[in-house]
């Protein structure tokens, strides 16, 4: 059944979770005509205003507890991202036949006939999609990112007027439970192991990721990482258009080094100097965004290089927060997975600290070794993954092992560096054993930073 049908029928629809996300859907579903209940297992004074937004617009509310019996009458259950598959409220409602479906698949729905360009990978999807936003604007089109970088398409749906094009990040989450996703074009950044804490094991992950290509056709377009051996691999039997980018070779968008320059097949796009983001993995990140707006609505009609020079990046990923006495202090608090932590440190030049923790996501932090090497001046190990981090890490590196509080970690970070250091946040863990999410996480080493 379809959104347009359920305000037919006189059953409700659950929305699970009251995040940004789960309020959105919830507004959608009313502004529709369908029957709400929307429970999260939560409580907190932030929680209670969105559940009084949610009862303005004539929901049933539920904080603290879900009701699992409710749910499993439901017509459908709306999922918040993140949500893991094995919490009762989900088992009730697939055990009962209740069809479980991402908010963003509900967006997805409501918004169609909006073209959009489709990004998914393990890292670099949030700073290659606001890319492509970016570069839709300056091409003179209403354009919005959305979808996992934080805007819920959901949300998007009830304005006044729909943007002419779309933006959307699908994290492995939200592809699970998304039917309708078949983008204009579609951009694959890279794959490596994570979630690991989440999934079952890494092939279950990839298969996750793959559900992006499930609706595939011969008109499909893909941008893919032709530096990426497993992004070839998973992309082998798609159907439809492929080009590719690249940091080491020739491809149809890449990196020539040995002229400093960013290549469209044989066409200078810019000098990589004037690209104003640190490291290969930003530059990759440009050449997908750029191949995939090429093929969405032309080269000609955007300003590519002048796009690119104005792009001044997230919030969280490798941001220059202050030098104070010719210490660097970077904030990539956004690094919540090890290859992640891999190019960031990749992408600095000369001594760092590394500040490295919060909850563990699976993978042995050995991985690290390779990258710190003899410039790594000391791991700063604290949060839930502390102890891990010290027994795979100190035998071959200084690890300081912080017990407290996040004050503490930048305060041993700050007496170990010295002028020409940089202080690295790049925990390569989630946040959740200290902060609500990775943003607070970074917001609070900006102020404890600040503060020095």
């Amino acid at each position: 059944m379809t959104l347009s049908d359920w305000a037919t029928t006189g059953l409700e629809v659950a929305v699970l979770g009251l995040g940004r996300s789960g309020l959105a859907a919830t507004r959608l579903l009313r502004a529709r005509g369908v029957d709400v209940y929307v429970s999260d297992a939560a409580v907190s004074a932030s929680m209670e205003a969105r559940a009084a937004e949610a009862k303005l617009v004539g929901a049933q509310v539920e904080l603290g507890h879900h009701d699992l019996q409710r749910i499993a009458r439901a017509q459908a259950l709306i999922l918040s991202p993140g949500i893991p598959p094995d919490v009762a409220p989900i088992i009730a409602a697939r055990t009962a036949g209740v069809p479980v479906r991402a908010e963003i698949d509900l967006g997805l729905e409501a918004l169609e006939g909006v073209p959009y360009v489709g990004v998914t990978g393990t890292n670099g999807k949030s700073t290659t999609t606001a890319l492509v936003a970016h570069l839709l604007s300056a091409g003179g089109a209403r354009s919005v990112a959305a979808g996992n970088i934080g805007t819920p398409l959901s949300e998007v749906a009830l304005w006044a007027q729909a943007p002419e094009w779309l933006a959307i990040e699908f994290s492995s989450f939200q592809l699970h439970d998304t039917e309708r996703v078949a983008p204009r074009v579609g951009i694959l950044t890279n794959l490596s192991p994570d979630h690991l804490d989440r999934y079952e094991d890494v092939t279950s992950y990839y298969d996750d990721k793959g559900l992006f290509f499930r609706n595939a056709t011969p008109e499909s377009a893909w941008v893919i990482n032709a530096d990426d051996e497993l992004s070839s691999t998973i992309t082998g039997g798609v159907a439809g258009d492929r080009v590719h980018f690249s940091v080491r070779r020739r491809a149809d968008g890449w990196w020539d080094r040995d002229a400093d320059l960013l290549m469209l097949d044989d066409t200078e796009l810019l000098p990589r100097s004037e690209f104003p983001l640190l490291g290969d993995h930003n530059v990759a990140n440009a050449l997908a965004a750029v191949l995939a707006v090429r093929r969405a609505v032309g080269a000609a009609a955007v300003p590519l290089a002048d796009a690119l020079r104005s792009f001044r990046g997230l919030s969280h990923r490798l941001e220059t927060v202050a030098e104070i006495a010719g210490v660097h202090w970077i904030n990539d608090s956004k690094a919540t997975n090890l290859a992640s932590t891999e190019v960031a440190v990749a992408a600095l030049e000369g001594r760092f600290i590394l500040l490295l923790g919060g909850r563990h996501k699976g993978e042995s932090y050995r991985r690290l070794l390779p990258f710190l090497g003899s410039r790594c001046v000391a791991v700063v190990a604290y949060g839930e993954a502390g102890a891990k981090i010290v027994n795979d890490l100190s035998d071959e590196v200084r690890v300081e092992h912080v017990t407290g509080g996040f004050d503490e970690v930048v305060s041993c970070a700050a007496a170990i560096a010295v002028a020409g250091d940089s202080v690295l946040l790049s925990p390569a863990c989630s946040s959740y054993d200290m902060f609500v999410n990775f943003e607070q996480r970074g917001e609070r080493f900006r102020e404890l930073v600040e503060a020095l």
